[in-house]
Order: C-alpha cells, then structure tokens, then sequence
C-alpha cells in the first residue's frame, strides 16, 4: 500500500477481469461519439454536414477537460453528504486513483463515467444544427455539464444521492443522460429558435449512408454503455447486453412498419430511428428488467418515440434532429418500465446489489418513486438549460445564433470553413432531368453520358446543388 498526502492507495488486488472490462467499456463508449456525429451530419443538409461532426466532438473533447477538472469531483464524490451535488475533494482527481473496497481502480470507474458525460453532451450538440454557431456551445458545454450533468448524476448514481437513498431504478443512465440530453437539447432549441421556414422546404437527409454508419457505432458503444455499468464482467452485464439487443430490434422493427403504413415503402431512416429509440430506452432499464420486459418495451418505445416526434410541433420547437423524442421521452419510458418490470433477481445478477425490484417482484411503491425521479429530472434539466442558454446569448461574443446569411449559406461555411464535401462530381443520367421537347422523336446527342441539351445547363445545375 503506497502513501500519497493524506490518501492511501491500494495498487494491488483488484480483478483484471473487471478492470479490463470497464477499460474496453471506456473505449467502446466513446466511439458513440463519431457515431453521434456521422449520424447527425447524414441528416443535416450538406452545407451544414461537417459542423455536425466537428460539434459532437469538440463537446465531448471540452466535457472531457471538465470531467478531470472538477466534473467527477462534482459527481461522486463521497464526502459530499448534501444529496444534491458532490464537492471538490477530488478536484483535478487529485484524491482518485485506488481503493480497497472495490474489484476496480477508482481511477478506472472516472474514466467510464467520464465517457457518459462526453456521449451525453455530444447527444445534446444536435441541437445546434443548421443555425447554431460552435464557440458558444463550447462554452454552453462546460457549464452545463457542471450544473445540469453533474448533480443529476450524482442524484442517483452516488451512495448519497436522495434518488440513490431513495430506492431509484435507473441502471445506465435515464435520468443523467437521456432525460439530461433530451431536455437539454429542448432548451437549447428553445432559446436558439427555429430554422426559417423556407431554408426547410423538401427537406430529408443528405446522406441516409452516413445515418446509417452512425447508427452501427451507435449499438456497437452500446453495448459497453449498458454492459459495462454493471461494473464488471459478470452475469447482470451480459443480461444488459442482451436485453440492449432485444429492445433494439423490437424498436426497429415496430418503427419501420408504423412508417411502411404510410409511405408503402421501406425506411432505412426509420430502422436507424427505432435501432436508437429501442437502445435509449434499454438504458435505465437493461440491467433492471426481464428478457420479456424488454420485448414489450421495445415495442412500446418504438409506438411512443414514432409519434413523439410530432410534438415539436405542437409546442413550436425546433428540435432539428428529435434528441427530445428519441432520448428524452425513450428515457422517461424505460424509467417507467423499472417499476413494472424491475425484478430483484435480475439486479441481484452483479452478486452485489441488492433492491426489492418493481411490480413483479410486489414492491408496488416503485412506481411513484420512478415518477417523482423522472419529474425532478425533467423540471431541473429544462428549467436550468433555458437559464444557461440565455445568460450566455446575452455575454458579448457568445450569441447563439448565427445570422441569417451564414445560416443560408451554411455552418460549414460560416462556422467552420472546411466542407464535408469540397467537390461533387455529378454521374447522373441528365436526359432524365431534361424537359420533353415539342417532337417526342428528337433525341439528344450524347457525349460521354451527358446530353448536348444537358451539358449547358451541368455547370448551373452543380452550382444550384451545392446551396440544397
């Protein structure tokens, strides 16, 4: 046992497997972030493709400089005896490394929570899209995650958080990083305002390809996500992982055809969108419920995450890439399946947690208990999120919104400088574009694929590309 200040430090004795695991874990959790910014940028327009990709992760690069900073600190501490919010006994993680309590370095436990952080704020950084300028969601980044992230984290994920001593179900996340991101991303929505309407006319994802490599990060991180918060490489993580699974699948399938009704066709869109809902909703949940559960809550959540994306505009809210319907309502969704489903047997998996589980396992209070958590979670993250926004719109040099021109003209433009797409060539069949002549009979000359009617209007028609 080695002496370091007034801290003692255990080097020795904890289990490689658990360690390795949540290492790997790490690794795996933050490849969530090039997902989340393919997957936004395929469904941004092209001129705004690539400040997408640069926000996830430069929000998640600032959250990771605030984690080591005070973040953890704020978060799980164990001094802290408030309920609400850790101190800085661990500021710059000065007092973290090993503990003897434990099959894990603490060391170990910051960097996977850290990732949580990261993936949370990269979710929120949608909500820039198309008309938000970066420096200030940079900034916006910090705070948040310092007023918003780090007490709902350690509400119900430090030993003395109220929601922790209050018996909350909440496994990997539904609170601090679905109900966080979808709300934050509301109320940043919210003060930054809605898109002009005539930049959205025939508006659809640029590159469905893009959504779709995303998407595959996505559930690959997953399975870390949900996995490794059982912390450790035991039974209860591999139950995670297969009810993450389960939910995923149902979603997609239920969200696809509840698409296919209306379109009579196929969505690769709508598999990418139920895929997400199904494993947002596995989060709080995965570790909790039964593999049946999970059946029903795939299902459920793909049914109420399809129709949420209506209400942005029923409340007349710019939510560009729907974080609300598919985090923060699939969230509250699989805190809610906790009470019905949560079974003491299942959260017991771990060897070492012990709670009286949900409706099946006759602890019936469990319910209010989810509700009351999920209220505070929602109430706290948009109230706060509102505030922080407007106090930073209102600093000199930090205003949200970019102006009307640089949003015409893109983010990648006006923002960045750099395109995710410096040059298109164009290999399309252009008599199909052409319009009928008078004699239906008079057929156009082609050279090299291009028609002679066609080739004088290539340059326009690359150039008109280039402002969709």
């Amino acid at each position: 046992m080695a002496d370091s200040g007034d801290v003692n430090y255990v080097t020795t004795g904890y289990d490689s497997g658990d360690t390795s695991y949540l290492i790997v874990g790490s690794a795996m959790v933050f490849i969530m972030v090039p997902g989340l910014g393919f997957l936004y940028s395929g469904l941004a327009r092209r001129k705004s493709a690539l400040s997408m990709i640069w926000a996830c992760f430069m929000g998640a690069i600032v959250v990771i400089f605030q984690w080591y900073f005070w973040g953890y600190s704020l978060a799980f501490s164990s001094t802290a005896t408030n309920g609400y919010i850790g101190n800085l006994d661990g500021f710059g993680l000065k007092n973290v490394l090993g503990t003897a309590d434990s099959t894990y370095p603490e060391l170990v436990f910051a960097l996977f929570q850290g990732m949580f952080a990261c993936v949370t704020m990269a979710i929120i950084m949608g909500a820039v899209a198309e008309r938000g300028r970066l420096l200030p969601a940079l900034v916006f980044a910090f705070v948040w995650t310092t007023i918003v992230y780090c007490p709902l984290a350690c509400w119900v994920w430090n030993s003395n958080g109220w929601a922790y001593k209050w018996g909350v179900l909440d496994y990997a996340g539904g609170g601090p990083v679905e109900i966080g991101s979808g709300l934050g991303a509301l109320g940043y929505s919210l003060v930054l305002g809605r898109r002009k309407e005539k930049l959205l006319l025939n508006f659809r994802p640029h590159n469905v390809s893009l959504v779709t490599l995303g998407t595959a990060l996505l559930w690959f991180g997953w399975q870390a996500f949900n996995g490794a918060s059982a912390l450790g490489a035991n039974l209860r993580a591999v139950y995670a992982v297969f009810n993450s699974n389960l939910c995923a699948a149902l979603g997609a399938i239920t969200w696809c055809l509840l698409d296919f009704r209306l379109e009579k066709k196929w969505s690769t869109v709508a598999i990418c969108s139920g895929i997400i809902s199904g494993l947002v909703a596995a989060t709080p949940a995965s570790g909790v419920i039964t593999l049946y559960g999970s059946v029903v809550l795939g299902i459920t959540a793909g049914i109420i995450c399809n129709f949420s994306t209506k209400i942005k505009y029923l409340i007349k809210i710019d939510d560009s890439m729907d974080v609300f319907a598919e985090h923060g309502v699939a969230g509250i969704v699989g805190l809610f399946f906790n009470a019905l489903f949560g079974a003491d047997w299942v959260i017991g998996l771990d060897g070492a947690t012990e709670h009286a589980g949900g409706w099946i396992s006759h602890n019936w209070k469990q319910l209010y208990i989810q509700l009351a958590f999920v209220a505070a979670c929602m109430a706290y993250t948009f109230v706060l999120t509102v505030i922080i926004c407007y106090v930073i719109n209102y600093i000199p040099g930090l205003k949200l919104r970019a102006s009307e021109d640089a949003e015409l003209r893109g983010m990648d433009e006006d923002q960045i400088g750099e395109f995710a797409y410096d040059y298109v060539e164009v290999r399309r069949d252009f008599l199909a574009w052409t319009p009928p002549t008078a004699n239906p009979t008079q057929a156009a000359t082609v050279h090299n694929g291009v028609s002679d009617t066609a080739s004088s209007s290539l340059e326009t028609a690359g150039v008109a590309s280039e402002k969709v």
